[in-house]
């Protein structure tokens, strides 16, 4: 439990009221790699052709040959994930405005960890949505040694996604991977680093053009390439952080809670590449 002795002057009063988790999407790298949709039902469908209709030259006068188009479904039902803090009155009322977000800021790092966990790793034992780890049919590249060496492997996983109808727009990589692909060179003779600096941010590293997010969710040896017009987050449930001092009224106490239900829908699999170190 936070108190004043542990967390002197964070929140401003007691009245902390609705404050809207906007930091959370730009924070995850699956808000950041995926295309959001937000949906106002219980679940969402999408719709997917698995085989095209057929065409074909016609003579004048020909008729026209019939065909039609294989269609399956792809649903996504979300999740809820949610966290709760507890903290005294005395902190809320002993504290500076410009510091009422601070423990909120915390649930929302936690927010955003967890749902790249989701995305990265297989937690649908947690109740959390299935991901990229159990997904089936995806692109696979194995490159044989420890590391990287070059951006070859890249250009590769680039036309596997290109063969099954996909443009990679991002890579997602462990810290680790993303520090070793930073290390690399033009050339063994230059000091200029093969990563493309994004001139639009420069805080964030490209690699053939796509930007280069990083997650500590992301499981070591192993990096993603996304499409996102195959790869959505749904988001039934906007972000909300919310405060009440009515649960604890007897110990004069004020929770903080944060919450938000989303989903993973992948509606073109083998767009997507995973790319693994020996």
């Amino acid at each position: 439990m936070a108190t004043t002795a542990t967390h002197n002057q964070i929140l401003s009063d007691a009245t902390v009221g609705q404050l809207v988790i906007k930091p959370l999407m730009e924070q995850s790298i699956a808000g950041q790699a995926l295309s959001p949709l937000s949906i106002a039902t219980h679940e969402i469908r999408f719709p997917v052709v698995s085989d095209d209709p057929t065409a074909g030259w016609v003579a004048e006068g020909a008729e026209f040959a019939q065909s039609t188009n294989t269609l399956d479904e792809v649903v996504c039902t979300p999740r809820k994930l949610g966290g709760l803090t507890v903290f005294t009155s005395e902190l809320a009322a002993d504290s500076s405005p410009a510091a009422q977000q601070v423990i909120g800021d915390g649930l929302v790092r936690d927010l955003s960890r967890k749902i790249d966990a989701a995305l990265c790793t297989d937690q649908t034992g947690a109740g959390a949505p299935a991901g990229l780890a159990t997904l089936a049919g995806v692109s696979t590249l194995a490159v044989a040694t420890a590391g990287f060496e070059d951006i070859d492997p890249f250009n590769a996983a680039d036309y596997l996604s290109a063969a099954a109808n996909g443009s990679i727009t991002a890579w997602i990589a462990n810290p680790t991977v993303a520090a070793q692909l930073t290390d690399i060179k033009e050339t063994s003779t230059s000091t200029r680093p093969l990563l493309q600096p994004d001139p639009t941010n420069p805080a964030v590293r490209q690699i053939l053009g796509r930007p280069l997010l990083v997650s500590t969710q992301v499981p070591a040896k192993t990096v993603w390439g996304i499409d996102s017009r195959y790869a959505h987050l749904v988001i039934r449930e906007q972000a909300s952080l919310e405060s009440d001092a009515s649960t604890f009224f007897t110990s004069d106490r004020i929770a903080l809670r944060a919450k938000i239900r989303v989903g993973f829908a992948f509606t073109n699999p083998a767009a997507l590449v995973k790319i693994t170190t020996a």
